[in-house]
């Protein structure tokens, strides 16, 4: 039962260390959800809760590399990993429509992309970095969005295509 016991307790850090890592995976998830909400708004696939779980995974497998004692080359590593993994992710949600020859999704994938980027700089403690990134995100996603519209109501060879 001891056995039983200590397995299930290793590698729980001290009160101060759990705090700082309860901290983290939530500002991961918070950061996330900002750029998931503003997702959700616009009608998006990829919403809320899609980019709170990027973000969230992105940093647990960070905190857990960086708690584990790995060395920043070992992390560079995971980086790349988790950054490879969501560009698989983000892929599934790009497609292309033969018939109105265009790609849709990218934004949602980059979005994605992003995310998992968050995620990796709240897991390693760099909110400042991470709040940036989003708060980047909600002017490019929010505000360049409208910008982009108005150009294209008011771009004649647009209006000659339609």
């Amino acid at each position: 039962m001891n056995e039983f016991l200590r397995e299930i307790t290793n590698g729980l850090p001290d009160a101060t260390e759990f705090a700082r890592a309860v901290v983290r995976l939530l500002v991961a998830a918070l950061l996330g959800a900002v750029v998931g909400f503003e997702r959700e708004r616009a009608g998006k696939a990829a919403g809320l809760r899609t980019h709170m779980l990027v973000a969230l995974g992105a940093a647990l497998l960070m905190l857990a590399a960086a708690e584990s004692g790995m060395t920043s080359s070992d992390l560079s590593r995971i980086i790349q990993g988790v950054i490879t993994g969501i560009g698989f992710l983000g892929a599934g949600s790009i497609l292309k429509s033969e018939e109105q020859r265009e790609i849709r999704g990218l934004t949602t994938a980059a979005g994605i992309w992003l995310t998992a980027g968050v995620g990796v700089a709240a897991g390693l403690g760099r909110w400042g970095t991470a709040a940036v990134a989003v708060t980047a995100s909600w002017i490019i996603l929010g505000l360049l969005t409208r910008l982009e519209r108005r150009l294209d109501v008011n771009d004649p060879v647009k209006k000659n295509e339609a």
